[in-house]
């Protein structure tokens, strides 16, 4: 893993940020001291999730975004390893693995430009790329029996978290998407809007529902064809919070018979929420409260196998609201999921 940059004790004591009479989440979690074999290491660790960044925009870019995906994963870090370790959650249940270092494509990428067909088809090509290295590193932690917790990223991720999760079990996996949009786009060269229709064309998605999407924010073409598709189903955020024609709890429970069948994903896209700084931020969405209730509801179930949380572009002044969410829905899994909670 060539691209695994390891979370260690240094970078640590420059996150955390300790109190006399405190315990801090980052305190007690688990790291790794080399990357050599990662599968056998995490095989052989008592851990139950695996948490890891995705510093990367290109498949926001090459799906015509806004881009800032790529430093979510260093927000989220800092306010999720400064939250308190007490009763409610136990940090040695988690591993804080690193991140997957795609500075050099970030970098070649920054000198394209969208209004170029040739630098966007260039952008598609490096998000395959990435696609390799994200899908590897998925199917190690899946392999050794643990739950993979991805941040950051486009959701172009999604194809890796699909495609990894499936090859480690041997099996096609099923997703609950909350997203604005379907991310069922052609395959046009991959990027943030196809992840889930290469996934599910390839082979390694069955099962895909997709909850709260934007009736003004999906080509009707796109509509028609999942619509001819009996795996696929989908509530929009208009009838569940605009019309009321369908209520937020019981739409979940109709996603989760879809889904729960079998293994499978929860992928969490920012651009859902309302306010939060996002590729494509809305005015108009569900609320924190809503998306933690949908990260709680879903991640109790015995078959959640992942959790990804991705397309947060955050600022300089909007890093605390987003590094708080992240945290917020990393513990609300982990809480809902099943970890030890020990007093520590």
């Amino acid at each position: 893993m060539d691209k695994l940059v390891l979370f260690n004790s240094k970078c640590l004591k420059k996150i955390l940020n300790r109190r006399i009479g405190e315990s801090k989440f980052g305190e007690h979690v688990i790291t790794l001291k080399n990357v050599s074999n990662i599968y056998e290491q995490l095989k052989n660790l008592d851990v139950k999730y695996v948490i890891f960044g995705l510093p990367e925009d290109v498949g926001v870019f090459a799906n015509y975004g806004k881009s800032g995906a790529s430093s979510t994963w260093s927000f989220a870090l800092k306010f999720l390893l400064n939250i308190q370790s007490n009763q409610f959650i136990n940090p040695k249940d988690v591993l804080i693995l690193g991140h997957l270092d795609f500075e050099s494509e970030q970098n070649l990428v920054s000198t394209f430009s969208q209004s170029k067909k040739k630098d966007v088809i260039k952008a598609r090509k490096i998000v395959t790329e990435i696609d390799g290295y994200v899908s590897h590193l998925v199917y190690q932690i899946v392999k050794a029996g643990k739950k993979p917790i991805i941040i950051g990223g486009g959701h172009n991720n999604s194809y890796g978290n699909i495609k990894g999760t499936s090859l480690a079990l041997n099996k096609q996996i099923n997703v609950v998407n909350f997203d604005a949009h379907t991310d069922f786009r052609a395959e046009e060269g991959r990027h943030s809007g196809n992840g889930f229709s290469y996934a599910y064309n390839e082979g390694f998605l069955k099962n895909y529902f997709v909850f709260g999407i934007h009736e003004n924010y999906n080509s009707n073409a796109v509509l028609n064809h999942i619509d001819n598709i009996k795996t696929i189903d989908y509530t929009t955020f208009e009838a569940i919070e605009i019309r009321k024609e369908v209520k937020f709890k019981l739409e979940m429970k109709r996603a989760l018979s879809l889904v729960s069948d079998s293994s499978f994903g929860i992928e969490i896209d920012c651009d859902a929420i309302e306010n939060i700084p996002s590729s494509a931020m809305t005015p108009s969405g569900f609320s924190v409260n809503q998306s933690r209730k949908f990260v709680t509801f879903f991640g109790k179930h015995q078959n959640a196998a992942y959790l990804h949380i991705c397309e947060a572009a955050p600022t300089k002044k909007t890093n605390v609201k987003v590094g708080k969410l992240i945290s917020y829905l990393i513990t609300d899994f982990i809480k809902a999921n099943g970890s030890r909670n020990n007093s520590v």
